[in-house]
């Protein structure tokens, strides 16, 4: 039975760290964004994060974006610092078609750093990668 189940890979979504300039407050913040860099829309996508090491964690946060349109993004929510430093998890589940796909992204402690900052797909925007 197992064996008839297939799991598939996930290409073209990404989880990226972007730092922003947060006009109500004068600061730039990390915000969280999960790209579709795919040719087709993925819909009901449900992401979980949670942030921890050996001795923090964070709650779950849950989160539902009904769909991400092809070559499209949205913004999943706000990185704050004090998190930046643990271990962070970014659980997403997608429909893409009548298949459903699910992926585990991290953010290791400490890599979210303009350091570590690359040219991102679709937003055009330099920010972090989540592995």
């Amino acid at each position: 039975m197992r064996k008839d189940i297939e799991i598939p890979e996930v290409k073209d979504v990404y989880i990226a760290a972007v730092l922003e300039y947060n006009e109500d407050y004068n600061t730039n913040d990390w915000d969280a964004y999960i790209i579709n860099d795919g040719t087709e829309a993925i819909e009901m996508v449900l992401i979980i994060t949670q942030g921890y090491n050996d001795k923090d964690m964070t709650a779950p946060l849950r989160h539902s974006i009904k769909i991400v349109p092809a070559k499209g993004y949205a913004r999943i929510e706000f990185l704050d610092k004090s998190v930046l430093r643990l271990d962070n998890f970014f659980t997403v589940t997608y429909f893409l078609g009548s298949k459903m796909y699910d992926k585990r992204f991290e953010f290791p402690a400490n890599s979210v750093l303009v350091d570590n900052s690359v040219t991102l797909p679709v937003l055009d925007k330099k920010g972090v990668l989540a592995r």
